[in-house]
């Protein structure tokens, strides 16, 4: 999977997009039979996935992280299951945040660690059996929608209101990841990140369709005494202009922007660099808590910047408080319905 998506992508289709067409077309085809036809183990507890339509970010690790809180809130234990995208670590993994770091296991599994179990595995079935093993009782799936390993109880699609499908044309020509037909067949409901207009088109297919939408932004958490701060802001993530945007929305003045492909993992000279322009010009180093944890564990510079760095929190906010449970209720039916038809064939 491609983890920096190319400006291109996000831009009406340009000679890029077209001259990719026939790469695109067949990546299409072959996305689309997989979700059509691939064969999925099924594991003894309800599975809900938290995908999107495109690569990149679009919101997907916040909004497993309030479904789980949600859960954890109802007095269930749930458990994330992740790929460990950026990591090295190939085999089955139980995330631990005092052990591994993020060059072990990735960064978001690192975030999602830090509230409930978590497990990354390349074979997302492996996975799902070792988070039955540790008795959780559900998987919340970050990402892997369209993978068509497992059998999903529900699928929350995120999108991004901003960015919307990009320029809707298939990887490599654009971010989409499968025919937008089968992904709106098999998912349960869309969540709408944000107040754009570049989701409309595929909100009104998904409500001519009869799909749940879901309604929600990220809540940047209050900056006490931040107001005013001149800052130099650095972001490795899939958007850094939507973290730039939170920045200012909290009332930092931004004097310096620093970008970095998304998962990336800082050099000893970025960080050198990010550490010497921030002093060179009296500036507040500023960053997101999934940069924050690439930093973290490491000594010397890294250490050193992490502790100078504010860390800005974000949180996935419902417009209606009560939609985390009431996916959490509709997993829990189609797991039962599931169970049943299983039973009775």
């Amino acid at each position: 999977m491609v983890s920096e998506a190319p400006p291109f992508w996000w831009e009406q289709p340009g000679w890029q997009a077209w001259a990719l067409t026939p790469f695109s077309y067949l990546y299409g085809k072959v996305a689309g039979r997989q979700m059509r036809t691939s064969k999925r183990a099924s594991v003894p507890v309800p599975v809900i996935c938290i995908g999107n339509f495109t690569v990149g970010g679009a919101g997907k690790t916040p909004t497993a992280i309030a479904i789980a809180r949600a859960a954890i809130e109802k007095g269930l234990k749930p458990g994330f299951l992740s790929r460990g995208y950026g990591g090295t670590l190939d085999v089955t993994t139980l995330v631990d945040v005092a052990h591994h770091r993020s060059v072990d296991v990735g960064d978001e599994p690192l975030l999602l660690a830090r509230e409930a179990t978590t497990v990354i595995s390349r074979k997302r079935v492996d996975g799902a059996r070792r988070l039955v093993a540790e008795g959780v009782d559900f998987i919340i799936m970050d990402d892997g929608f369209q993978s068509a390993r497992l059998t999903l109880d529900y699928a929350l699609v995120v999108i991004d209101t901003q960015r919307g499908i990009g320029n809707g044309h298939f990887v490599p020509g654009g971010p989409v990841r499968a025919p937008l037909s089968e992904q709106m067949r098999q998912l349960s409901a869309i969540l709408k990140v944000g107040n754009g207009q570049a989701a409309d088109a595929i909100v009104r297919t998904a409500s001519r369709a009869g799909k749940p939408v879901f309604v929600s932004s990220i809540q940047p958490r209050p900056q006490p005494d931040f107001a005013g701060k001149r800052v130099l802001a650095y972001a490795g993530i899939a958007d850094p202009n939507k973290f730039y945007q939170t920045v200012e929305q909290l009332g930092g003045e931004i004097v310096v922007k620093r970008s970095f492909p998304d998962h990336h993992h800082f050099s000893d000279e970025d960080i050198q660099n990010v550490a010497e322009e921030a002093a060179k010009f009296d500036l507040l180093p500023v960053t997101t808590a999934k940069d924050a944890v690439r930093l973290a564990g490491h000594h010397g510079g890294a250490a050193q910047l992490l502790e100078r760095t504010l860390v800005i929190e974000i949180d996935m906010k419902f417009d209606d408080p009560t939609a985390p449970q009431l996916i959490i209720e509709a997993a829990f039916e189609n797991y039962s319905r599931r169970k049943l038809q299983k039973q009775s064939s």
